[in-house]
């Protein structure tokens, strides 16, 4: 009964995908098609709902929307100009330095917002021009600008890694958020390393020459943004308080300061809110349909078979990393973040903890592989938002996307290999 589970699950949630069904209706609806198989059909589409509905019931789930209408905020209120500004006070007399200045202003922006749509969306506007009117390659800037975009969903605040906690079963939210410090520093280091070796193949020009002055004056002004990491991240390793009141908080203090920068008002905020609810109602019914096939796959001893297998192959640890980062890599070609690590937590979490990896290595490590996901065809978010905002098509982005994309592809096997790059900060911190 469990192969013919299976066999449902998949091909029914294949056959709607294939039909256009929005990918959340195509996970309530296979796994209403699966329950069928072993109880009426009523008590299916109940069971299904049922599902769904205590998938939501989560005090920790509430610091998703605040953290969506917070990054809605911070991406209108000006908040991304002065983090662009700073970023290329640092970094913007390199040869080739809008692109650095891309990667730098993501991770300062990603770090804020938590969201990869609001880096890419803002860097993708305000540098793309910019980089047109310089001479830069439309493709690369592109490129560089959908990649660098990924390292806000590892960069806390992250509201995928709110979802791993949930899907878990626990794993300590302030931890997740410590730990994703250095595996986001080094993807974005390691992008701009791939980055001067393309600046240097397409030979272009040094950027504006900076001065000690220039950074002193554009961090005076990023300060009050920056502050929000210390607020947020602080507040919650320190205990003040929990990573749901902290998302609270960053509303509060994100609106306080668009209105100071005045760049939107009080009549601007209905259109913020509005924005806010359909991206949060999306994201909900992506976690409560994912939630119901979890439901489903654990009722039918999926993952249970599935982590049997895994570990009948091989009991190194490194191999089974290896074709855990294999299948997601191919799964997140196919499938949104959210609903992938809804679905593959249960399934590969307790694999790997009976190999001894630590549950919060192995969220960041999985987060890492799915944001190459949302950079890749056919249902990459980023890479749609990139092409579009660039006014260029995905066939001509694929070229420059793909040595940035083997450099994220090194950081996720470092990041592998070397679990105290994940580890390091939260146990210093003693959590």
């Amino acid at each position: 009964m469990e192969v013919l589970s299976v066999l449902i699950l998949v091909i029914t949630f294949l056959f709607f995908l294939g039909l256009g069904v929005p990918v959340a209706w195509s996970l309530g609806l296979s796994s209403m098609f699966t329950l069928m198989v072993t109880v009426a059909t009523m008590p299916a589409i109940t069971t299904v709902a049922q599902r769904m509905g205590a998938g939501l019931d989560s005090f920790s789930l509430l610091a998703i929307p605040f953290f969506i209408v917070a990054g809605e905020l911070m991406n209108r209120g000006g908040i991304a100009n002065r983090l662009i500004e700073f970023a290329k006070s640092l970094t913007g007399r390199l040869p080739g330095g809008l692109l650095h200045v891309n990667v730098v202003a993501a991770m300062l922006m990603g770090a804020i917002a938590g969201s990869a749509v609001a880096a890419a969306s803002s860097m993708g506007g305000i540098l793309g021009k910019r980089m047109e009117k310089e001479g830069y390659p439309k493709a690369l800037g592109a490129a560089v600008n959908i990649t660098s975009s990924t390292t806000g969903l590892i960069i806390p605040p992250s509201n995928v890694l709110i979802v791993y906690s949930l899907a878990s079963g626990g794993v300590s939210v302030a931890a997740l958020f410590v730990a994703g410090y250095l595996p986001g520093l080094l993807i974005g280091l390691l992008l701009m390393i791939t980055a001067a070796i393309l600046i240097k193949a397409n030979k272009l020009p040094a950027g504006e020459p900076t001065s000690f002055k220039l950074i002193t004056s554009t961090f005076f002004h990023a300060v009050p943004s920056l502050f929000l990491l210390v607020l947020v991240i602080g507040g919650i390793v320190g205990g003040v308080f929990t990573a749901t009141e902290a998302s609270a908080i960053a509303v509060v203090y994100s609106l306080v300061l668009s209105l100071f920068y005045r760049e939107i008002g009080w009549k601007h905020l209905p259109q913020v809110l509005l924005k806010s609810a359909e991206t949060t109602a999306v994201v909900m019914l992506l976690i409560a349909t994912s939630m119901a096939m979890s439901w489903v796959m654990s009722s039918e001893d999926i993952p249970q078979n599935i982590s049997s297998a895994l570990l009948s192959l091989s009991d190194n640890k490194i191999v089974i990393l290896i074709l855990i980062n294999l299948l997601l890599l191919f799964v997140g070609i196919f499938m949104d973040m959210t609903p992938a690590v809804l679905i593959f937590t249960p399934i590969f979490l307790p694999v790997v903890t009976k190999l001894g990896v630590d549950p919060v290595h192995f969220g960041i490590m999985m987060v890492t592989n799915l944001c190459i996901g949302l950079c890749t065809p056919p249902v990459g978010s980023v890479l749609f938002i990139g092409v579009g905002i660039a006014k260029i098509s995905i066939q001509q982005v694929i070229k420059p996307l793909l040595p940035l994309f083997l450099a994220m592809i090194v950081a996720l096997a470092l990041i592998m290999i070397f679990p105290e790059i994940s580890l390091w900060l939260p146990r210093m911190f003693g959590l």
